[in-house]
């Protein structure tokens, strides 16, 4: 499974750093596009759907995937300001930074809490933990990637 998802990964990454000369909306739209197919099959790798459950499972993955990838819009746009700032930031691009973070943090928290219930009642407590935890794992694994790439505050001053 981690090799696939690697894989995956592999590819967004890819495909991301290609994207230079669009507007970063474009650029985000068409990452999200991309990854999102490749997600859509590790998650049907992963959880191995019987047909009943995988009609249920579906939609509720649809809608969340609509509400995630708003949320991860913000999120680029968070990091896209970071990066235009991060040499010169002072105290209030600082605060204002960490700030819409941390919402963003506790949104996507109470994302995966509202979605929980609704895979949990559209096939059951097992597979929509299972689900959770892919999530989190895929996204972690890309959030904790970027990180890596972005400068700390104050760092080539």
């Amino acid at each position: 499974m981690k090799k696939i998802l690697f894989i995956a990964l592999g590819l967004f990454f890819s495909t991301s750093s290609l994207l230079c000369a669009q507007s970063l909306e474009d650029e985000v739209k068409m990452i999200q596009e991309a990854f999102g197919q490749d997600k859509k099959l590790i998650v049907q790798e992963v959880l191995k759907l019987s047909d009943a459950k995988a009609v249920a499972f579906w939609p509720v993955y649809e809608m969340y995937e609509t509400e995630r990838r708003t949320l991860a819009r913000e999120r680029f746009m968070i990091i896209d300001d970071y990066m235009k700032r991060y040499s010169t930031i002072g105290e209030m691009e600082a605060d204002n930074l960490a700030t819409r973070t941390l919402k963003n943090d506790e949104a996507l928290a109470k994302l995966h809490s509202k979605y929980y219930k609704k895979f949990k009642k559209a096939v059951s407590a097992l597979d929509a933990a299972k689900f959770l935890q892919l999530d989190t794992y895929i996204h972690n694994t890309i959030r904790n990637a970027i990180q890596q790439e972005l400068p700390f505050i104050d760092e080539y001053k």
